[in-house]
C-alpha cells in the first residue's frame, strides 16, 4: 500500500515536559491504524498533530509526501471526531451531518443525495428528521462519524469515539466501525487505551509509551511476538519470567530446561521469557515439566484463572477445566507457547 502520511522524527515539549520523543510513523492508504497506549503515552497529541490541532515542536508531517506541518487544520484533508461527539442539539440529524455541506456552500440537492449515503451507510437512513438530543450514544456517534465522513476526508482521525459507550454497546461498534472504514476505503487513524478494541479492529497497532513507539506489527504479531516487558504486559496477560538462552532453541527457566522456536541469541544471553496463560495446560504431577499447587480458581465466563504455585513463582493460567484449590498439578508448554524476548538494554 502507498503511503498516504509520513511523521517524521516529531517531537512536542510542553514546558520541561516532552511528550513526543522522535516518533516516526508511515500510515498507508486504507489502513485501519490504531494509537494504543495508556493515559499520558502521547497517542492523543499524536493524533492532534496529524490534525493540524497541535504543532510538534521539531519533525515533520507528510501527507501524501507533501509537508503539510505548517497548514491549518481545515485545509488539511483529514476530519476527526471526538469521544465527546460535538453534535449541534439544536439541529436534527441530517441537519449536523449536513453543516460542513452547507458551510461549503454546495450544491442542496448534491448535499441531500451524500447526506442520505452517509446515513444509510452508518444505519441511519430514517433517522434524518429525529432530534439528536433523542438519541442513544451510539446513534449519536454514527451521526458524528457520518458528519465527518460526508466531507469525503483522505484519512479519518478517532480519539477514542467509543469512550462514552456501554461495554456491550462498545463492543457492536467495534464491528460496525472496522464495517465502515472497509466500505468507505479510507484510512482511519483510531486512538485507544483498550488493548481488546486495538486487536478487535486494526490492520497495523502502535503502541505507545512515554512518548516513543514501542511496537509496530498486526494485532496477531503484537499479541504473539511482543518485542519488549512493556508491550507484552501491556497486550493481554502474560507470565513474565527471567530465563537464560542456552542456544538456538533451548531455553532455561526455574531450573528446567524447554525447548522454544526462538534464535539468534547468543549462547547463555539473559532474556525475559513470555508465558500467555492460556498457553499453559494443566496436567497430572507425575506429567508436567513444572509442578505446583493451585491457589486460587475465579471463574471468568469463557474459562478459569487458575494460580498456580511453583517452587519459583505463581504461574496464572487460563484454561476451561476446573481445578479446586489445593490440588497439586504439573504445568506442559509447547515450544510454540514460549516467546523469548530481549532484556530491555541488552539489545
Amino acid at each position: 500500500m502507498d503511503k498516504i502520511i509520513e511523521l517524521k522524527n516529531l517531537t512536542k515539549n510542553y514546558g520541561d515536559q516532552q511528550v513526543l520523543r522522535g516518533i516516526n510513523l508511515d500510515i498507508h492508504q486504507n489502513e485501519f491504524l490504531t494509537l494504543l497506549g495508556p493515559s499520558g503515552c502521547g497517542k492523543t497529541t499524536t493524533l492532534r498533530i496529524i490534525a493540524g490541532f497541535e504543532e510538534p515542536s521539531s519533525g515533520q508531517v507528510l501527507f501524501d509526501g507533501m509537508d503539510i506541518t505548517p497548514v491549518p487544520s481545515y485545509k488539511r484533508e483529514v476530519n476527526t471526531v471526538f469521544q465527546k461527539y460535538a453534535l449541534f442539539p439544536h439541529m436534527n440529524v441530517f441537519d449536523n451531518v449536513a453543516f460542513g455541506l452547507n458551510i461549503r456552500k454546495i450544491d442542496k440537492n448534491v448535499v441531500k443525495t451524500k447526506v442520505d449515503r452517509m446515513l444509510a451507510l452508518v444505519g441511519l437512513a430514517d433517522f434524518g428528521t429525529r432530534d439528536v438530543t433523542r438519541l442513544s450514544g451510539g446513534q449519536q456517534q454514527r451521526v458524528a462519524i457520518a458528519r465527518a465522513l460526508v466531507n469525503e476526508p483522505k484519512v479519518l482521525l478517532l480519539d477514542e469515539p467509543l469512550g462514552a459507550l456501554d461495554a456491550k454497546l462498545r463492543k457492536e461498534m467495534q464491528v460496525e466501525l472496522k464495517k465502515i472504514q472497509q466500505e468507505v476505503g479510507i484510512t482511519f487513524v483510531f486512538v485507544t487505551h483498550d488493548q481488546e478494541e486495538a486487536l478487535t479492529m486494526s490492520d497495523t497497532v502502535v503502541v505507545l509509551n512515554e512518548g516513543t513507539i514501542q511496537q509496530i506489527g498486526t494485532p496477531i504479531d503484537i499479541y504473539n511476538e511482543p518485542e519488549n516487558r512493556f508491550v507484552a504486559n501491556f497486550i493481554g496477560e502474560s507470565n513474565i519470567i527471567d530465563g537464560i538462552m542456552n542456544h538456538d532453541l533451548l531455553v532455561t527457566f526455574d531450573d528446567v530446561q524447554f525447548e522454544c522456536v526462538d534464535k539468534g541469541f547468543p549462547e547463555n544471553e539473559p532474556v525475559d521469557v513470555v508465558l500467555r496463560p492460556e498457553d499453559i495446560d494443566i496436567v497430572k504431577p507425575e506429567d508436567g515439566k513444572l509442578t505446583g499447587v493451585v491457589r486460587s480458581v475465579v471463574f471468568k465466563g469463557v474459562h478459569y484463572e487458575i494460580s498456580v504455585e511453583t517452587k519459583y513463582r505463581t504461574y496464572k493460567i487460563h484454561t476451561t477445566d476446573y481445578c479446586a484449590v489445593g490440588t497439586p498439578v504439573g504445568l506442559t508448554l509447547t515450544p510454540d507457547d514460549i516467546h523469548i524476548m530481549w532484556k530491555m538494554g541488552s539489545y
